[in-house]
C-alpha cells in the first residue's frame, strides 16, 4: 500500500502544471521626454479613473456617462465576465466531492429466454417490482493535478475577462472622446469659415461699388466673388464632416443617428497636462496588456490540464441506499445496500491522440507568449508617440497663434491701402486667403492636441493618480 501511495505521489510531482512565470521584456529606462511631461505613479490594482472629466467640458461628460450606461457593446463585456465567473463555479467544483440523491421506483418483467447463468438452473419469467433510494459520492483524486489546472485556468480566464472588460470600458470612452473632439474641432472651423465669409462678402460689396462707381473693374468683382464661392463649398464639406462624427457619437452612446443631434459650439478647449512614467509602469497601466498577460496564465493551465491525460485517472466512489420490492419492507434492515470503491484509468494506446493535444496546447501557451509580447511592444510604441507627438503639437500651436496674428495684421495693412487706392484687389484676396489658412490651421492644431492627449490617456492606460487638476476655458 505504501508503495502505491509513493507512486502515485511520484505520478503526481511529474504531472503537474509548469511553473508559471511572466516573461521578462526588456524595456527602456525612460521614456524620450519632452515638456510639458511630468512623473506619473501609474497602478493597475486602481480604478482607471474617469479620465474624461479632466478635459473639463460638460457635454463630453454626459456623452460619456450616456454610452457607459447604453453601449451594447460594453454590456457584451459585462456578460462575457459574467460568464467567465460561471465558468470557474463549474471547474472550482470538480475539485470538491460530488453527492447526488437517488431515488428509483418501478415494475418490470424479466425474460426467461436471457442467458442461462448455471445450466443445471433453468430460467423463469418473472414481473416484480424495484423501489430503491440512496446517496452516491464520487471524488477524483487530483493526483495529475487536472482539475487544480482547470480551475487555475478558469481563475485566469476570470481575470482576463475582467481586464477585457476594462480595456472595452477605456477604448469606449476613449472612441466617444476622440469622434467628440473631432465635431468640436469642426465647429471651430465652421465659425473661422463663418467670419471669412462675412469678411469675404463685405470686401464683395466694396468691390461691387467701386465697379459701380468706375473705379474698379469687373475683374475685380469676379476674383472676389470666386474667393467667396470656394469659400461656401468648404462649409458644405466640413457640415458633411461634422454629420459623419455626430452619427458616431449616436452609436457609440446607444441611440439611433436619426434621432440624435448636438448644438455647435466654437469655443476653443485646451487639454490637460497629461502626467508620463517609466516604460515598466505602462504594464501597470493597460488593461489589454493585463489581458494579454492572464491569457498567457491560463494557455500555461490548460499545458497543466493536457499533461495531466498522460497518468491515471483516479476516481474514488461510495453508495449506500435502500432497496427493495416491496414499498412496505424498504425501510427495513435487510433492505440497506452500499458500495466502496476505486476506478483507476490508465492510457496505454491512443493513436498519439493525448500526445498531439499536450502539443497542440503547448503551442497555444507559446502563440500567447507572443501575443503579450506584441501587445506590450505596441504599447510601448503608442505611448512614445503620444509623448512626442503632443509636445510637437503644443510647439506648433503656439506659433500656429502667431501666424494667426501676423495675417490679420497683413490684412489690416493691405485693406487699408486698398481703401486708399494703393494696392490693388488681388492683394486683398490673398491677405483674406492666407488669414483663412492660419485659423483653420489653428483650429486643426486645437483639435489634434485634444485627439493627441486622448491618444496618450489610452496608450498610458486611463487616468492618472491624484486629484485632476481641470484645464481653464
Amino acid at each position: 500500500m505504501r508503495a502505491s501511495l509513493l507512486c502515485l505521489a511520484l505520478l503526481a510531482g511529474c504531472a503537474s502544471a509548469p511553473r508559471y512565470e511572466k516573461p521578462n521584456l526588456e524595456l527602456p529606462v525612460a521614456w524620450k521626454v519632452e515638456e510639458p511631461f511630468r512623473e506619473g505613479s501609474p497602478n493597475d490594482a486602481a480604478p482607471k479613473g474617469r479620465w474624461w472629466e479632466r478635459f473639463n467640458d460638460a457635454q463630453l461628460n454626459q456623452l460619456t456617462e450616456r454610452a457607459l450606461a447604453e453601449s451594447p457593446t460594453l454590456a457584451a463585456a459585462h456578460q462575457r465576465l459574467a460568464q467567465a465567473r460561471a465558468t470557474l463555479g463549474v471547474v472550482s467544483g470538480q475539485a470538491v466531492p460530488q453527492v447526488s440523491l437517488t431515488g428509483r421506483t418501478q415494475r418490470f418483467r424479466v425474460t426467461e429466454n436471457r442467458p442461462l447463468t448455471n445450466n443445471a438452473s433453468p430460467n423463469f419469467s418473472t414481473t416484480q417490482n424495484d423501489f430503491a433510494f440512496g446517496l452516491s459520492a464520487s471524488y477524483e483524486a487530483d493526483f495529475a493535478g487536472r482539475v487544480a489546472s482547470a480551475v487555475a485556468g478558469a481563475r485566469a480566464s476570470l481575470e482576463q475577462s475582467a481586464a477585457d472588460l476594462e480595456n472595452v470600458r477605456l477604448l469606449l470612452t476613449a472612441d466617444l472622446a476622440t469622434a467628440y473632439f473631432n465635431l468640436r474641432q469642426t465647429d471651430i472651423e465652421l465659425d473661422v469659415l463663418a467670419r471669412s465669409i462675412d469678411l469675404q462678402r463685405r470686401s464683395l460689396t466694396y468691390a461691387r461699388t467701386r465697379y459701380d462707381l468706375g473705379a474698379g473693374s469687373s475683374l475685380d468683382v469676379a476674383q472676389q466673388q470666386a474667393l467667396l464661392d470656394t469659400t461656401l463649398t468648404q462649409v458644405d464639406i466640413l457640415r458633411r464632416q461634422r454629420a459623419l462624427f455626430e452619427h458616431a457619437l449616436a452609436t457609440l452612446v446607444g441611440t439611433p443617428a436619426p434621432l440624435f443631434s448636438i448644438a455647435p459650439d466654437a469655443r476653443e478647449m485646451t487639454p490637460p497636462a497629461v502626467p508620463i512614467g517609466v516604460p515598466s509602469d505602462v504594464l501597470e497601466r493597460r488593461p489589454d496588456i493585463a489581458a494579454a498577460e492572464r491569457a498567457m496564465a491560463a494557455a500555461n493551465a490548460q499545458v497543466g490540464v493536457a499533461n495531466a491525460a498522460f497518468y491515471p485517472s483516479i476516481t474514488l466512489g461510495a453508495t449506500a441506499g435502500l432497496q427493495s420490492r416491496n414499498l412496505d419492507t424498504v425501510f427495513d434492515t435487510p433492505s440497506l445496500v452500499w458500495s466502496l470503491g476505486v476506478s483507476l484509468l490508465q492510457p496505454l494506446i491512443d493513436g498519439g491522440r493525448i500526445r498531439a493535444n499536450f502539443d497542440f496546447s503547448k503551442a497555444g501557451y507559446e502563440i500567447a507568449v507572443a501575443n503579450y509580447r506584441r501587445v506590450v511592444l505596441s504599447a510601448m510604441q503608442e505611448a512614445e508617440d503620444g509623448i512626442i507627438g503632443l509636445a510637437a503639437l503644443e510647439r506648433a500651436s503656439i506659433q500656429s497663434r502667431t501666424s494667426v496674428e501676423s495675417a490679420r495684421r497683413v490684412l489690416t495693412i493691405v485693406s487699408t491701402r486698398y481703401e486708399g487706392g494703393v494696392a490693388n484687389p488681388l492683394e486683398v484676396i490673398v491677405a483674406q486667403q492666407a488669414l483663412l489658412n492660419s485659423e483653420r490651421l489653428a483650429a486643426q492644431l486645437v483639435g489634434q492636441r485634444l485627439l493627441a492627449s486622448v491618444f496618450l490617456v489610452k496608450a498610458l492606460g486611463g487616468d492618472w493618480q491624484g486629484p485632476p487638476k481641470l484645464s481653464a476655458q
